[in-house]
């Protein structure tokens, strides 16, 4: 090789960011979760927890966060859009989190959750990184963790009201 050629190795003919001069940008800009029933997961979200719902197609739900949105559609649909199989199963090795400013807080919004058909898993409690924090799963399964973080804010700040 003179080392004025194409070099092997896993970026060999892929774009890389130096290519097009343009960086993705650290966003987040919306969570799009696969559910099996939409109408239930759509309850869930908006009657449930108190979401306020956009209008939208009926095949999908998209709830307006502070700062990025959620999106509900069908699990089958969503894994035909990506051209990938919907048979997975297991932990999908993430969780998604809501930040609250106090333990009363966390243990309030634990509690709509489980009045609003969401599932168990860990109590909210002391953790060992000086929060409080929970885990509960929605009806479809998604992990959802409910901390307080006294260190820090995390995430866009409350809007008023």
């Amino acid at each position: 090789m003179d080392g004025h050629g194409p070099r092997p190795g896993p970026n060999r003919g892929k774009a890389t960011m130096h290519d097009s001069g343009v960086n993705m940008k650290p966003r987040i800009s919306m969570i799009t979760l696969g559910v099996r029933d939409l109408a239930r997961a759509v309850q869930f979200y908006e009657q449930g927890l108190g979401w306020p719902r956009r209008a939208s197609p009926p095949e999908v739900a998209f709830f307006p966060l502070q700062g990025s949105w959620l999106a509900l559609f069908g699990r089958d649909a969503l894994a035909a859009d990506a051209g990938i199989d919907a048979a997975g199963s297991g932990f999908a090795g993430f969780s998604l989190a809501h930040n609250v400013a106090s333990e009363a807080e966390a243990d309030a919004v634990m509690a709509r959750a489980l009045a609003a058909g969401a599932t168990l898993l860990k109590p909210a409690q002391k953790t060992a990184w000086g929060g409080y924090a929970g885990y509960f799963a929605d009806p479809d399964g998604y992990l959802w963790e409910v901390a307080h973080n006294p260190q820090f804010w995390v995430g866009p700040a409350d809007a008023p009201g």
